[in-house]
């Protein structure tokens, strides 16, 4: 059975041109296209079938991407979620990746890897395209790594706050340089190699928590 795909997205040429490339891939249907997050919404409320997986844009009328993803947080917790969108905002893709979005992407994003994207959140639950780990890709299978310090769990749980780099080294209490050298060591301890893999991995991982 095909996994079925919903897309929001407010750019009609946009959404019909995707709507022809995942139906071209094998095992995947588009069964709707909405234009913001309320559409999303009365679909939602009339009862209709829930699809397996959720294409939502950010930058959206009436309802965007943000607010769509924290009424799903609240009311479809379960549902999972890629971010399609030209919005490459650190903030903003830690902010969904806490409300319990699967994966952000951008639009240039290539045919291949958004079909790989969408493969290995149908089998593992979650896609980055920074970090693709044995954590990610066998859903029982748990990921060992090196300990981390207790110094590098509070760098983790500030990574995965909207604070900027610059400001977790004040929160710490320390140089930037010094937190460079914290976030090039958990990038090599955890096998990610951004800061949303750190984010996706913290999260997995129940490190830290989806607020």
């Amino acid at each position: 059975m095909n996994q079925t795909i919903i897309i929001v997205d407010d750019h009609k040429l946009f959404a019909q041109s995707l709507q022809i490339l995942v139906n071209s891939f094998e095992g995947f249907e588009m069964i709707k296209v909405f234009k913001n997050g309320s559409e999303l919404l009365d679909y939602f409320e009339q009862d209709q079938p829930e699809p397996d997986i959720i294409l939502l844009d950010m930058r959206m009328p009436v309802m965007d991407g943000m607010e769509t993803m924290a009424w799903l947080k609240d009311n479809r917790p379960e549902q999972k979620v890629l971010t399609l969108t030209v919005d490459q905002e650190d903030e903003t893709i830690i902010k969904m990746l806490k409300l319990g979005c699967r994966g952000y992407l951008l639009k240039d994003i290539d045919p291949d890897e958004f079909e790989l994207a969408l493969n290995q959140i149908t089998s593992a639950g979650y896609y980055s395209n920074d970090t693709i780990s044995e954590a990610l890709s066998h859903k029982h299978k748990k990921l060992t790594y090196e300990p981390l310090t207790p110094r590098e769990f509070e760098f983790l749980n500030h990574a995965c706050s909207e604070l900027t780099y610059k400001q977790v080294a004040e929160e710490m209490n320390l140089s930037p340089k010094t937190v460079d050298n914290y976030r090039e060591s958990l990038f090599a301890k955890l096998q990610v190699k951004s800061r949303v893999g750190l984010v996706i991995f913290a999260i997995k991982e129940g490190i830290c928590k989806i607020n």
